[in-house]
């Protein structure tokens, strides 16, 4: 992902989910990463996603929801704790979750 979520007015909350990942490849972690946002656009709550990781395994990912009610159902989806359950036994040396009520945004041009 590689664009700033289009996002309602607030409030609505925030996932940041941050991860140092293993330097491997061809282990379907990819695959997952795509099935995952795919199925997280499909969620009910869902209100968009910004995603970047470096060259190092460092990324940082944030997921927008209406509700914390919306957030728990994403964490219990089926689907998503099978991707949980792998990210845990073997793609991430380290991971972080946090959760924000967001209250105010600010938009603009780059650079400016």
């Amino acid at each position: 992902m590689t664009e700033i979520a289009p996002l309602p007015e607030p409030p609505y909350f925030a996932v940041i989910f941050t991860s140092q990942r293993h330097a491997r490849e061809g282990d379907g972690y990819d695959a997952m990463a795509t099935t995952m946002v795919e199925l997280a656009a499909a969620q009910a709550g869902f209100l968009g996603m910004e995603s970047a990781r470096g060259p190092d395994g460092l990324g940082i990912t944030v997921s927008y929801w209406n509700s914390e009610a919306a957030i728990t159902a994403w964490k219990d989806n089926a689907r998503h704790r099978v991707a949980q359950r792998l990210g845990k036994a073997g793609w991430y040396d380290r991971y972080c979750l946090r959760i924000a009520r967001v209250e105010r945004q600010y938009e603009g041009p780059a650079g400016r």
